[in-house]
């Protein structure tokens, strides 16, 4: 039964054509509606509170801060790696205020690998062939609908991110 249920999300997933017609609760749990960011990059980034990548989280604030007009960033804890994100919602939520002061848009945490995989990381990994190897991937949707993939060692600030806005 779980494997049709699988099987089902999969199919689903392949016949959303684009990144804006997810819905995904925020950390507070209130649904927002990807629609709102419409003809906006959006950098989707898998995050930890207790990984060596965990810094990351004052880059992606600055990176907001600075060019807020060219991208939306969007973080997703997740517990798939080294159980480095084992805290509730709440706890993650106060844990980025508190250490980096997070004013982007977070989320309830996921699984964005594996069997229980949410819809919207089989969708990136469709478009890009690529799921997440440790936390702190990020993925860039472009308004275009293009989807680049970077690895847990591109800073959110590095060239290669800041060129494609």
């Amino acid at each position: 039964m779980k494997f049709l249920l699988i099987v089902a999300a999969v199919m689903l997933t392949t016949n959303v054509p684009s990144v804006y017609d997810f819905t995904k609760n925020s950390i507070d749990g209130r649904p927002i509606e990807f629609s709102r960011y419409k003809g906006k990059n959006l950098l989707i980034v898998n995050v930890a509170s207790k990984c060596g990548f965990t810094p990351q989280y004052a880059d992606l604030e600055k990176l907001h801060e600075l060019y807020g007009d060219k991208v939306v960033i969007l973080g997703f804890p997740a517990n798939n790696f080294g159980g480095q994100e084992p805290g509730s919602n709440e706890e993650i939520a106060e844990f980025c205020q508190k250490n980096f002061g997070v004013k982007f848009q977070m989320f309830e945490k996921i699984s964005v690998k594996g069997e229980d995989q949410d819809p919207l990381y089989a969708w990136l990994k469709e478009k890009t062939g690529k799921e997440p190897t440790w936390n702190f991937c990020k993925y860039l949707v472009k308004p275009d609908g293009t989807v680049k993939f970077f690895d847990s060692k591109v800073n959110p600030l590095d060239k290669q991110i800041l060129n494609e806005l």
